[in-house]
């Protein structure tokens, strides 16, 4: 590393001049909208993102807007863009922002880290791009810049991979403009060194790059292979009264999808058929009271909506009902609810026509 170590950031850096994206965040240092920009950009697409991001500065022109408003009217506008801890997190921040600090987020890395929501990642970009304080960003394209052009093995899941690879980035980055440093490896990263097939004739450190003169590129970064992913299986009752209401209720335990709204659900191992799900306790004490008088598959063919860690078997059945009083919330008024966007597909196909 010592011969590469004085160029590493100037051929970095002046490659990231001539090729960076224009993107509206890059534009300004304002802790507030680079804080924004690196939560929503968290395991997600900047061509994903991008919306959500215009969409939230607009809504939330300031934290002190963002900290005012109701928790659910967040999580709507944050509807789609997944991992809704993230959306949760950034309301509360906003409120502690504006509560406790007058509206003025930390200045430096170590007390950054304090706030909710905010890591080592999230806290460094910040530090970096808004105070000029020489902390290294480290995710999916640092990992593989590294590990590819010093020929670093060491798993990145798993223990002390990220402390590698945090230092190996602390010991490049170039302390008289970090920000600009960072945002140069994760852009070279994210647009050349990508994870399959980059154009490693034309990359600018192909004449140090060990994983090229190895033939590893492919290869690296390691990775421990995750858990196998976890089969669930949803059944969702979908009220119809005759005066057109339905029941939606809030998730408020823990798990995935917390606060945000779902149609009644019963989770069962396996796919069921009409007369199983019929004689399961769950379903007869929720219907006890409900009085419906009939009951229909939408989709014979479950939906399968991928997450991180689990994929959820969904299949949506239809109860027409007279009018009760559980079936509170009017169908034309769903569209207000923060949902999951398992919800939000069945609801613009059913409803669409309804």
């Amino acid at each position: 590393m010592s011969i590469l170590n004085p160029h590493f950031s100037k051929r970095l850096i002046s490659w990231y001049l001539d090729n960076k994206r224009d993107l509206i965040w890059r534009k300004t240092v304002s802790p507030y909208h680079i804080w924004l920009s690196e939560i929503m950009l968290q395991q997600t697409r900047v061509a994903q993102g991008l919306p959500y991001y215009l969409k939230f500065i607009n809504a939330y022109p300031t934290v002190q807007d963002l900290a005012n408003s109701p928790e659910d009217e967040v999580l709507k506008l944050w509807q789609g863009l997944g991992y809704y801890s993230r959306a949760r997190n950034l309301h509360a921040t906003a409120k502690r922002v504006t509560e406790e600090m007058n509206g003025v987020f930390p200045d430096n890395y170590k007390d950054l880290l304090k706030l909710k929501g905010v890591g080592e990642y999230t806290a460094s970009a910040i530090a970096s791009i808004c105070f000029n304080e020489p902390q290294a960003v480290v995710d999916g394209n640092v990992y593989r810049v590294l590990s590819r052009v010093f020929g670093v093995s060491t798993p990145i899941n798993k223990g002390n991979g990220p402390k590698e690879f945090k230092n190996l980035a602390q010991q490049l980055i170039d302390k008289e403009q970090p920000g600009t440093f960072n945002q140069a490896i994760m852009e070279f990263g994210a647009r050349h060194c990508v994870p399959k097939n980059p154009n490693c004739n034309s990359c600018i450190f192909n004449d140090v790059c060990v994983a090229f003169k190895k033939n590893e590129v492919e290869g690296l970064p390691v990775k421990i292979k995750a858990k196998p992913v976890k089969k669930r299986y949803f059944n969702y009752l979908v009220v119809l009264s005759d005066n057109e209401n339905t029941i939606l209720k809030q998730r408020i335990g823990k798990g995935i999808w917390h606060k945000l709204y779902e149609f009644p659900l019963i989770e069962t191992l396996e796919e069921v058929d009409i007369e199983t799900l019929k004689n399961l306790p769950q379903f007869q004490d929720f219907s006890e009271n409900l009085d419906f008088r009939s009951i229909s598959l939408f989709n014979e063919e479950a939906v399968v909506h991928k997450l991180s860690h689990q994929h959820l078997y969904t299949r949506f059945w239809i109860l027409e009902t007279a009018k009760n009083n559980q079936a509170e919330i009017p169908i034309s008024e769903i569209n207000k609810y923060a949902v999951p966007v398992l919800i939000e597909n069945f609801v613009s196909e059913f409803f669409e026509n309804y």
